[in-house]
């Protein structure tokens, strides 16, 4: 037999069993979800960006870009324009121009593209005078920050959250294109959460101590939220936008071994099974930080973590959207803050962790940055538009 033929007549066979697999599956109702989680996609335009307000992708990655010397205003607006359209189209799942892998934009799989801008990108349209006195570096907290200059600072951020990874390789692969002319890579961050359909929508997700991170969140699409982070702002840029602090968080996963279940309660002020307050309740349930064992002693310590982040002052609210990374530099927690006023929200709160939490024991700061989360984009419009108005 010829090996034409050979080949021809196996991949008949092939296709037969695909086929039959596939009839058989029907038959009994496996795959029985009509839409595949990979053809989800979240809507680009509106008020407020996408990529904040809605139940968090499995994986992300933060892209921080540098402005090429030279990069004027005329220049951002083209960069900006550019990259809207190439988000607008990948997170509908249509290729954009000059796409050679057009499948690979095919399944968006809830992708969403977030753009931020640094003090540099906002100086450089507006002039040093206009940027906002809170955007810039954070203040050093000297006892407990060794920051490093490779996940630090950035002039534009380009967050990308998926569903799929191979979603967000392919968007950053052409945004990184696409930006090539008018600026460069100064670092990339990438994250994962629970895989996709492993927990109930609205699960807080766990990080690699094992605590569940983000109990204390406003639920997105409540009056909350909405006072939690989005800005009402004289700006029009940032009307409707927010603010973001991204922490890159090493973890000693060596030296937390050491230290036993009720320790670890201890440090955190909550139950590691389920998240709710040492104080009793639920994971949504208030700590109560008054509460005092058969000793008198308070039940909430108080180098506790959420004693710490909390202090009973509820007008002190963000909104954590934190993913674990677990790489060839370490291990640890990317934490990202969203509030609509960094100096009276988020400031205080870093403040007194920097003071004293007993998390610090096996936690350090290795990168921070900050970043104004323009409005929202226009169907016609580009992100940052008013900016330039």
């Amino acid at each position: 037999m010829k090996r034409r033929a050979l080949f021809g007549g196996a991949a008949a066979v092939g296709a037969a069993a695909v086929g039959g697999a596939a009839l058989g599956a029907a038959a009994t109702g496996a795959n029985a979800d009509p839409e595949p989680t990979g053809t989800r996609s979240v809507p680009f335009h509106g008020r407020h960006q996408a990529g904040i307000e809605m139940e968090p992708q499995a994986h992300q990655s933060l892209l921080a870009l540098g402005l090429r010397d030279g990069v004027d205003a005329a220049a951002i607006r083209r960069l900006l324009t550019l990259l809207t359209d190439d988000a607008r189209r990948l997170t509908a799942g249509r290729a954009p121009l000059a796409d050679l892998e057009p499948e690979l934009a095919a399944v968006p799989a809830r992708l969403t593209v977030t753009f931020g801008f640094g003090p540099a990108l906002v100086a450089a349209v507006r002039g040093a005078a206009r940027v906002p006195a809170w955007l810039g570096p954070l203040p050093e907290y000297r006892t407990i920050d060794r920051l490093e200059e490779r996940w630090s600072g950035g002039d534009l951020l380009l967050q990308v959250a998926a569903d799929d990874p191979t979603t967000i390789a392919h968007a950053l692969r052409l945004l990184v294109r696409d930006a090539r002319a008018f600026a460069s890579v100064r670092w990339r961050q990438d994250g994962f959460r629970h895989a996709a359909s492993s927990h109930r929508p609205g699960t807080a997700m766990r990080n690699l101590f094992g605590q569940v991170d983000g109990t204390a969140n406003e639920a997105p699409g409540s009056a909350g939220f909405d006072r939690v982070v989005w800005r009402d702002d004289p700006e029009p840029w940032l009307d409707g936008g927010t603010t973001l602090v991204v922490r890159r968080i090493a973890m000693n996963l060596d030296t937390w071994d050491e230290v036993g279940r009720e320790g670890r309660e201890f440090s955190i002020g909550r139950r590691l099974a389920d998240g709710a307050p040492t104080t009793g309740g639920r994971a949504s349930d208030d700590v109560d930080l008054e509460a005092v064992d058969e000793r008198g002693f308070t039940v909430i310590g108080p180098s506790a973590h959420v004693r710490r982040a909390r202090a009973g002052n509820d007008r002190q609210r963000i909104f954590r959207r934190g993913y674990n990374y677990d790489d060839a530099s370490g291990t640890g927690l990317i934490f990202c803050s969203f509030q609509a006023d960094l100096e009276r929200q988020f400031l205080p709160i870093q403040a007194r962790l920097a003071e004293q939490d007993a998390l610090n024991a096996w936690t350090t700061p290795i990168g921070s940055a900050v970043f104004a989360i323009p409005a929202g984009v226009r169907p016609d419009g580009f992100v940052g538009e008013a900016l330039f108005t």
